[in-house]
């Protein structure tokens, strides 16, 4: 699996974490032993700060190869790297004022039409992410157990993604996580923050693995197996400790 493999990719939620909480440490161990070997790359929905609370701050203390770890919030609409002393911006691709208005005014009017407006939630529902704005049923914050109760069919999430869709022809509106609506710039999903990677890093995608939870077809990270690049799917993140952890030792027979 890892012959030729010059980068691999993660998917956050449910991939490397579970959703919206801590990377535990086993995982953390993993992905620092990997680092040492091939360059890393976290893409998700999430902004930076998810990326920080969920990933940065639970890797082992004393990593030294940061500089391999490449960070695409939102899609790939963000892309930070480390230079040693912190994480910079390399670029962001934000909507206009006007985009972001016309997204949160339509999310927010669809969503109270359906009966899908919660009364009682974890946080806010509606978050602009600078290049992209996020629905989340339940709040940001809300407990895995009722995330996972609010639409175990996920009929609730395509009927309003479809709904705004019709709204923001202009605009990529898609399934984000089990109670989330992502909407962006059109064209814009984890396809596109992997072709994007491409370009900053010079590594073909052909050189290039993708991790992740939903790589089914409509699942957030089915965009990916649409670009054909090479891809392995996971059902949670001990799936992905035990892959990663017989990458690290495969490669280091390899390298023996």
């Amino acid at each position: 699996m890892t012959d030729h493999v010059r980068l691999i990719a993660f998917d956050l939620d449910d991939t490397l974490a579970p959703s919206k909480s801590p990377m535990p440490a086993r995982m953390g161990a993993a992905l620092a032993a990997l680092l040492d070997s091939v360059p890393v790359c976290i893409i998700s929905g999430g902004h930076f700060g998810q990326f920080r609370d969920q990933v940065l701050t639970h890797l082992p203390a004393g990593v030294e190869q940061l500089a391999r770890l490449h960070l695409m919030p939102t899609c790939g609409t963000r892309y930070l790297l480390h230079d040693g002393q912190e994480w910079t911006q390399v670029y962001a691709h934000d909507l206009t004022e006007a985009e972001r208005d016309s997204a949160l005014a339509a999310v927010e009017f669809e969503a109270r039409r359906l009966g899908l407006w919660e009364a009682e939630t974890w946080g806010d529902i509606l978050e602009d992410r600078g290049s992209q704005i996020t629905f989340s049923a339940l709040g940001q914050q809300a407990p895995l157990e009722a995330k996972k109760a609010w639409d175990p069919t996920g009929e609730k999430k395509t009927a309003l993604r479809d709904a705004v869709a019709t709204r923001l022809p202009d605009l990529e509106v898609r399934s984000g996580g089990s109670t989330s609506v992502d909407i962006t710039r059109a064209g814009v999903d984890k396809a596109y923050g992997m072709t994007r990677l491409s370009e900053q890093t010079g590594i073909e995608l052909a050189d290039m693995l993708f991790v992740g939870d939903r790589l089914d077809e409509g699942g957030n990270d089915y965009p990916v197996v649409r670009l054909g690049m090479a891809t392995h799917a996971v059902g949670d993140w001990q799936e992905t400790a035990t892959l990663v952890e017989r990458i690290v030792a495969s490669l280091a027979v390899a390298r023996a």
